[in-house]
């Protein structure tokens, strides 16, 4: 169960790290979210802390029905275990913004009270036609210290004029005040990756942290939330840095101390210029999401990608530990990460090499595991085979393995014969006394020992032999009538596996095929 609404903070001071993963159910979680839980799920264990998730369901126009199940099943196959969230509870909870309304609403009355906040009543169609009026003049409209006094909001209405316009339930927001006249501009705000940032504060705008209908901003919700919570770091990507001079005022506001923030870099295009898109993956056929959304969005798992491989490529695209290691499990890049190590610049997604990455995954896996995802290709399309010829197939085609996907196209050889044969290979090596030899092969194998693929070999070399017939000449019509183009694991391999009916059987097929 979800812990109350009523968790007294704790002093930062004395506080062990806590970082939160908050994501908006808006639609699928792209791998630059993925990378930003990673590093969130990292820093907590490295420092033996909590990992936090939070659904950041605030603004209920945007919600996507199913996007909150996508992103627990996606942090699930990542193996991003959360300490505490929606599913697993805790003391902290609930952990569904939407949840905890009520927090927000008692929070922004005593900003309200302090003169922190005050209440805005302009409509959308008024703000737009004074953006237009600015705008014109070349110049940038914002809603901040120099204006508000002359638009319409509890500053610069009479008391009577607000609750007038408060009992005809008239639409309303409320503002923060980001700077007010006669204060000090300065603001310093520290970032663990960007290191010490000035701000001038009367160049922010008042920006809305209640919405017309009730509901908290990101801005408020986020701040509030963090604090009782008792998050210690933020560790959150960079296209939030220019909320953080908000952020950190608003926490000076409540009197809070801000947690230690850390803003990463943008995950980019495959060409380096601009942040990786749900676009980028369509184009160019690459995935950008860790499941499937939907037929147009492809995830890293339905593309027959391991979640260790790609923990592994994502960490790297950000952070670095200083050395020439490319290579670590999960533990090891536990024991590894700090902050100081993520990178202030981009890290542009190369495909080719985390598909390269997840090759060299495969190639550790053990046989028995591969054997049994191979088991569960073949169940789903009605397919029964002994272990012993699973076993025997998994050891030709493993090293050939790029991606899980690549299991059953390696692997149907052994299953079904050729539906076609590759012409420009039967062009090439199907010449016209080839089906005349290729009929005496298969009466040779009839008879012949399927002990082994050596005994194959060795009684097919010298049948050969002793018949003046090149070796040249049998092996690629061979590979073709069993397989139907030149690729594969080794002929007698293959022969020996799918046994000497089958390879009778495809080679009267070619023969027949073929030759028509």
């Amino acid at each position: 169960m979800s812990g109350s609404l009523g968790v007294v903070s704790l002093q930062k001071a004395n506080m062990s790290v806590r970082v939160r993963f908050a994501p908006s159910p808006t639609g699928p979680l792209h791998i630059g979210g993925v990378r930003t839980a990673l590093y969130n799920f990292l820093f907590a264990k490295k420092n033996q802390g909590d990992f936090v998730l939070r659904i950041e369901d605030t603004d209920q126009k945007r919600f996507v029905e199913g996007a909150e199940s996508y992103i627990y099943d996606a942090l699930a196959w990542m193996g991003l275990s959360p300490t505490e969230g929606p599913l697993q509870g805790g003391a902290y909870g609930p952990y569904k913004q939407s949840e905890r309304k009520r927090l927000y609403i008692s929070h922004i009355k005593k900003l309200v009270a302090e003169g922190r906040v005050y209440m805005a009543f302009d409509t959308n169609e008024e703000l737009a036609e004074l953006r237009k009026e600015v705008e014109a003049k070349g110049e940038v409209f914002i809603y901040n210290w120099k204006n508000r006094l002359g638009l319409k909001n509890s500053l610069s209405l009479t008391a009577d004029e607000v609750e007038h316009l408060l009992g005809n339930n008239t639409p309303h927001v409320y503002r923060f005040m980001a700077h007010a006249e006669g204060e000090t501009t300065a603001l310093l705000c520290e970032d663990q990756v960007r290191g010490k940032i000035h701000i001038d504060k009367s160049l922010l705008d008042d920006k809305v942290l209640v919405k017309q209908d009730g509901m908290p901003t990101y801005h408020l919700a986020n701040v509030i939330d963090d604090h009782l919570m008792n998050i210690s770091h933020v560790i959150r990507g960079e296209e939030w840095l220019p909320s953080l001079a908000l952020h950190q005022l608003i926490y000076d506001a409540f009197g809070w101390k801000a947690p230690i923030f850390a803003h990463v870099p943008l995950i980019l295009k495959t060409t380096g210029k601009g942040k990786l898109s749900k676009r980028d993956g369509e184009a160019f056929g690459f995935p950008v999401f860790p499941l499937t959304w939907d037929e147009k969005t492809i995830g890293f798992k339905e593309s027959g990608y391991l979640p260790e491989a790609l923990v592994n490529y994502l960490a790297l695209l950000g952070w670095n530990d200083g050395g020439e290691k490319e290579f670590f499990s999960l533990n090891e890049l536990i024991d590894a990460f700090s902050l100081t190590g993520i990178t202030k610049s981009g890290g542009r997604f190369d495909p080719e090499r985390c598909t390269w990455f997840n090759q060299q995954y495969m190639a550790q896996l053990p046989a028995a595991t591969i054997v049994a995802h191979l088991k569960n290709e073949l169940l789903a399309r009605d397919i029964n085979a002994d272990n012993q010829k699973l076993s025997a197939i998994v050891q030709l085609i493993h090293p050939r393995l790029v991606l899980l996907t690549d299991l059953w196209k390696e692997a149907s050889l052994f299953f079904e014969r050729p539906q076609t044969f590759e012409e420009n290979a039967v062009n090439k090596h199907w010449k016209e006394e080839t089906p005349k030899l290729m009929l005496r092969l298969a009466e040779l194998l009839k008879l012949s020992s399927f002990d082994t693929a050596e005994a194959i070999a060795t009684e097919v070399k010298g049948w050969a032999a002793n018949n003046e017939i090149r070796m040249g000449a049998l092996m690629a019509p061979l590979r073709l009538a069993l397989v139907g183009e030149m690729k594969g694991p080794d002929v007698f391999a293959i022969c020996h596996v799918i046994g000497a009916a089958a390879c009778v059987a495809r080679i009267n097929l070619a023969v027949t095929e073929i030759s028509v």
